[in-house]
């Protein structure tokens, strides 16, 4: 039993052993928070820490009860204007221009395992036994609607998720203006926030700022969740480190516009809503409609920042990750781009393909380019066919050729764009996202498909669809390379174009579950201008996600040890590139660019044609080694050790479950001078009790030494010892695997 309810009090606790969650029924017949932290004994009345609060003379009281005001109580699905000036977790506009809404306590229902959100991804379990669901249903006997608050706890992990459901029971329609996914209020305000925060090439780095009274946020309004903000923020307190202390965070399973918002009142109580942002989303309920809401992931962790990623990471791969590739080795894959971009034809390609297969690689992805007549950015997006001038025996003839040299067959696709210069738009001009009577905004020379279109939908299904029946593709890189603008779709009457953002991902949501239900053997990798979409609602369908366009490695140490806060090693994609780096023009080892991409889905995006024989060996050993520990990669705990946005080094590491082995990431980005004489990373994660040996030295050390003391690193360039040092310059890595004996 992981749920446990007080019938006479109304209070509900949620345990697994690790974590609580508590909440009750209020005096008014709303819900209002308790506690969500460490977990607590299973008390039969938690009445001893219900928040009630003494209004002052100028706070607004609850209907002539002077004792209850909702300003001053914490709350679980607040609502504005009966007393509450805060920010509300719902706003319904009736026809007569109310916002006044008041939804009572009616029953609650219990079941095993966790139900499915219709047509949205959401975390999920194979085995009911993995978690327990409480929906509690709430009715405005007004507006004559139900609302059903949805509570899923796991039993191994210190995760709850969220989310909620309305139903319209009148004959009278009524607009949804907001309504939001969770809701928590906490008791004071000594938090740090964090956020994952940038722009294109440089994403989801870290950003932290100390809560104050007043409203902090992130979001999205751009039709995706975006480069600019992660839809994860994380609370942790001013002790806390990667290793200890608490953390209170909260991760949107959805991939369009949304909102993070954390507001501190006057009496330094904490506030976090998330969910679908409020601006231009309005949905509009007739009798008997209902609207479902993404899922929020709530993650509590008393082992700081590291044991919350442990815990996201392992509620992503278990309950998020669907299908073949969710507990399956990830190919190694080159990728064409950076090797060729459009300049390519089919000699030139096989080529490329023949040295990648001699080398140990196991995939072939042809990137932009293969279709229509597209021989830069600005033709023929949605022509789903072969390029007949690159490919003149025809595409079936040439993802033979690739099966025959012994690598599996890839493709590129951006289905939700269409280029002005293409058939589909000649044909289908009105099937863009566009605004009556307005220009129309170009980004990256395309336009948007609609794809609130059932229409739009069903084609680009059928030409996806007939594309990988024709050369048995085993991999999709799925691109969205702009952001919607002009939000209007013709198919919407006046009074539903707000809901157009949220249908437009459903559709999104609806091609991908298609295409994966008839080709569950395909990977699909997401990507959106690199990591412009990184988000789990995609996870639910990619397995892994393009994290950058940027593939400099040391920018990718900062992008990917961003990333890693919530989301698993295993779903970041990370390749080798050329030097000097086609994003920053950077001059980086072979060995750094590696050890970097080491950690993440692995593969290479450059001519192999090109290089050494001395630089291909390296390539050699580099598949190999990654091939030996890509189980360990997929499924150990990642540990963060030095973080890269405060100093001149950054370290990572990866432990089994079983701690019997280990590997290590060390980096460092510029050279010191007379450096330190015996350099040392002191490790965590490891069996103190444990001898663990390095592998290539004749070096042991138990697991405390390890973490305590440190393990030695390769010794440095200072000038004499130029015979002896192992490392030199700048842009320096280190890649050590610890084995226990």
């Amino acid at each position: 039993m992981l749920i446990f309810v007080d019938e006479d009090k109304k209070q509900f606790h949620l345990t697994n052993g690790k974590i609580s969650y508590l909440f009750y029924v209020m005096r008014n017949g709303h819900l209002g928070s308790l506690y969500f932290g460490k977990a607590i004994d299973i008390h039969s009345d938690f009445s001893q820490i219900l928040n009630d609060h003494t209004p002052t003379t100028y706070t607004s009281y609850y209907f002539g009860d002077r004792s209850l005001s909702l300003e001053t109580l914490r709350q679980e699905y607040p609502v504005y204007g009966t007393s509450d000036y805060r920010e509300p977790a719902l706003s319904i506009r009736q026809l007569n221009g109310s916002h006044i809404s008041n939804f009572i306590y009616k029953y609650y229902s219990i079941t095993k395992g966790k139900p499915l959100l219709q047509s949205l991804p959401a975390t999920y379990t194979e085995n009911e036994e993995d978690a327990e669901t409480i929906q509690i249903v709430l009715e405005d006997s007004t507006l004559n609607a139900e609302l059903i608050l949805s509570y899923t706890i796991f039993k191994n992990l210190s995760v709850i998720t969220r989310s909620a459901y309305i139903c319209n029971q009148s004959v009278e329609p009524f607009y949804l203006e907001r309504f939001m996914s969770a809701s928590i209020d906490f008791p004071d305000k000594e938090f740090t926030m964090i956020q994952l925060s940038g722009t294109w090439a440089r994403e989801r780095h870290i950003k932290e700022r100390t809560l104050e009274q007043g409203t902090q946020s992130i979001s999205s309004i751009r039709g995706a969740s975006s480069h600019q903000h992660n839809p994860f923020i994380a609370l942790k307190r001013k002790e806390t480190t990667e290793t200890q202390g608490e953390v209170y965070s909260f991760n949107f399973i959805y991939s369009s516009n949304f909102l993070a918002n954390i507001e501190v009142d006057q009496y330094d109580t904490t506030r976090v809503l998330m969910g679908i942002h409020p601006y231009r989303f309005t949905w509009k309920l007739s009798e008997n409609e209902h609207f479902q809401s993404p899922e929020v992931v709530m993650v509590y962790s008393e082992n700081g920042l590291n044991g919350m990623s442990q815990t996201y990471h392992d509620l992503y791969r278990n309950h998020l990750i669907r299908g073949k590739w969710k507990n399956a080795d990830r190919p190694i894959l080159i990728n064409n781009w950076e090797a060729t971009y459009f300049n390519f034809n089919e000699e030139t390609l096989l080529n490329l393909a023949k040295d990648a297969k001699e080398l140990g690689i196991e995939l072939f992805v042809l990137d932009d380019g293969w279709f229509g007549k597209r021989n830069n950015a600005s033709t023929s997006l949605g022509d789903w066919y072969p390029n007949y001038a690159k490919f003149p025996n025809g595409f079936k003839n040439f993802a033979q050729k690739i099966n025959e040299l012994g690598l599996k067959f890839g493709l590129w696709f951006e289905p939700e764009m269409v280029s002005a210069n293409s058939n589909l738009f000649k044909y289908h001009s009105d099937w863009i996202i566009s605004t009556p009577n307005r220009p129309v905004t170009l980004g990256r020379n395309q336009f948007v498909l609609d794809f609130s279109k059932k229409e739009v939908i069903e084609e680009i299904y059928h030409k996806m669809a007939s594309i990988i029946r024709e050369t048995n593709l085993e991999y999709i890189k799925w691109d969205m390379n702009r952001n919607i603008t002009e939000a209007y779709s013709n198919s919407l009457n006046s009074d539903q174009q707000d809901e157009f953002f949220h249908r437009y991902i459903l559709g999104v949501y609806d091609l991908f579950e298609r295409l994966i239900t008839e080709f569950p053997n395909v990977l699909f990798e997401s990507c959106a201008g690199g990591g412009g979409r990184f988000d789990p609602g995609l996870l639910y369908y990619a397995p892994q996600a393009w994290a950058s366009d940027n593939t400099d490695p040391i920018e990718r140490i900062k992008i990917q040890y961003g990333t890693s806060l919530p989301y698993p090693i295993s779903s970041i994609g990370s390749h080798i590139s050329a030097s000097p780096n086609h994003q920053t023009q950077r001059y980086t080892p072979l060995s750094t660019r590696a050890n970097v991409a080491l950690f993440g889905t692995f593969g290479y995006e450059l001519n192999l044609t090109v290089l050494s024989e001395a630089e291909k060996l390296e390539i050699k050993n580099q598949i190999l080694f990654y091939k030996e520990h890509q189980s360990l990669i997929r499924n150990g705990d990642f540990y963060r050790l030095i973080n890269p946005f405060k100093g001149n080094e950054a370290a990572w590491m990866i432990v089994s479950k079983d701690k019997s082995e280990s590997i290590i990431g060390w980096y460092k980005i510029l050279a010191t001078p007379n450096p330190p004489k015996f350099p040392k990373l002191k490790l965590v994660g490891l069996d103190p009790n444990r001898n663990y040996l390095i592998s290539g030295q004749n070096q042991t050390f138990f697991g405390n030494e390890l973490m305590y003391n440190g393990i030695p690193l390769s010794p440095e360039f200072n000038g004499p010892n130029k015979k002896t040092a192992k490392r030199s310059g700048d842009f320096q890595s280190e890649i050590i695997y610890l084995v226990s004996i």
